[in-house]
């Protein structure tokens, strides 16, 4: 998806945000009606049923008639989407969506003049019911494009994502091979000795949003002053979101241009995220500091980086086990829990080796990508993601 800021006017927003309603109204239908499903009962209805009942519903609805039922019938559509990737067990079950969290709407059937450019910096896209609105020309619109999706984040901003396959970044054909260790303290290491941290909020930053989370705790309930507060964080937020993110997109391009192969830990973030508070029955220990690990990880974006190079490096990211990676030694392969004295420090307790933990910990992920890059499916580079389990192939290596 490209993504380009909107420039609504103020009438415009109030007509993008009657699309949000709509799109959120039916969402909400559709998840109520599919809750009341239960084992024995007749099955839910599916999206041809939930179209059918939402003209019966327009006919009779004079809110939902004066909005567009391209916007209604593809938040049907999303729905059905999600239940089956809930179904294929991939994602969670699709859940309530609220006024101001996960606001937006997709627009299908787009034709060739609904996207147009006005000059260098500015462009516009054709809204159903809303008329020409004005998007920053960041870079060029992808060709054919078919469908967007038009979203509001929590800082009131407004976006247009146009849907395109983007073309894969070519391999340089060094031969190369890079292993990536993703860690908290440091965000990225790589076999080569590099390493990088995703940029976050700067201490005048962090000072701010710790006043304003204070004079949050002290505001009145749905009052004014609350209002402005949660608005002030909104921003902070979303500004520490766009860093992140432009860190991912320009490390996963780097990586991408630079090695022919890319080894990164298969790692299950939804798990190692998972929150220790436990039930009455078998409450959890250390529930802060595991919230802490949470917090560290989740702002790491680990799974976002790992999407990036997939997507833009396809057949060439090889996953790897992620057990004992980072307590092998590199150089005589010997495994032992002492030896990473640090989170920095890696000291071998059989041969001496020195390392830093992290770069000592990629390398040995560098090199179970090579044994699979060779060796998996007749050695075929080109067949997609493979996994397998560290210790084996550490131990065949010795």
């Amino acid at each position: 998806m490209s993504r380009y800021r909107l420039s609504p006017t103020p009438a415009q927003v109030s007509a993008l945000s009657e699309h949000c309603g709509h799109a959120r109204y039916m969402w909400n239908l559709a998840v109520e009606q599919h809750s009341y499903w239960r084992p024995g009962r007749k099955s839910a209805p599916g999206f041809a049923e939930q179209c059918r009942q939402l003209t019966e519903a327009r006919s009779e609805c004079d809110w939902l008639r004066a909005g567009s039922i391209i916007v209604q019938q593809q938040a049907l559509k999303d729905f059905a989407r999600a239940m089956a990737n809930f179904f294929g067990g991939t994602h969670r079950r699709p859940a309530w969506r609220k006024r101001g969290q996960s606001e937006g709407f997709r627009i299908v059937a787009v034709k060739t003049g609904d996207v147009r450019r006005l000059s260098r910096n500015v462009g516009e896209v054709r809204v159903p019911k809303v008329g020409w609105v004005r998007f920053r020309w960041s870079r060029a619109v992808p060709d054919g494009v078919k469908s967007y999706r038009v979203t509001r984040d929590r800082a009131g901003r407004w976006f247009v994502a146009f849907a395109a396959v983007p073309e894969p970044i070519p391999a340089p054909g060094t031969g190369q091979i890079v292993g990536v260790d993703r860690g908290v303290v440091v965000t990225v290491a790589l076999s080569t000795g590099e390493m990088g941290r995703v940029p976050t909020l700067g201490d005048g930053e962090r000072a701010r949003l710790s006043r304003l989370l204070r004079k949050l705790a002290r505001a009145r309930r749905e009052s004014v002053r609350r209002g402005k507060v949660m608005a002030s964080i909104a921003r902070l937020r979303a500004r520490e979101t766009d860093r992140r993110r432009d860190w991912i997109e320009k490390t996963s391009s780097e990586l991408a241009r630079r090695f022919d192969v890319i080894g990164v830990e298969d790692l299950n973030i939804g798990g190692m995220t998972r929150s220790a508070t436990g039930t009455l029955e078998t409450p959890g220990r250390n529930v802060r500091q595991k919230a802490g690990l949470n917090r560290g990880i989740l702002t790491a974006g680990w799974g976002r980086l790992a999407e990036r190079l997939e997507a833009k490096a396809p057949g060439r990211v090889v996953k790897v086990g992620p057990a004992f990676t980072s307590q092998t030694c590199n150089a005589c392969r010997h495994v032992a829990r002492k030896s990473r004295e640090s989170q920095a420090l890696f000291r071998c307790v059989a041969c001496g080796h020195q390392d830093n933990a992290d770069v000592n910990a990629a390398k040995n992920i560098r090199d179970i990508a090579a044994g699979l890059a060779v060796n998996a499916r007749g050695g075929d580079r080109g067949a997609g993601p493979v996994k397998c389990e560290p210790q084996r192939d550490l131990l065949l290596m010795r």
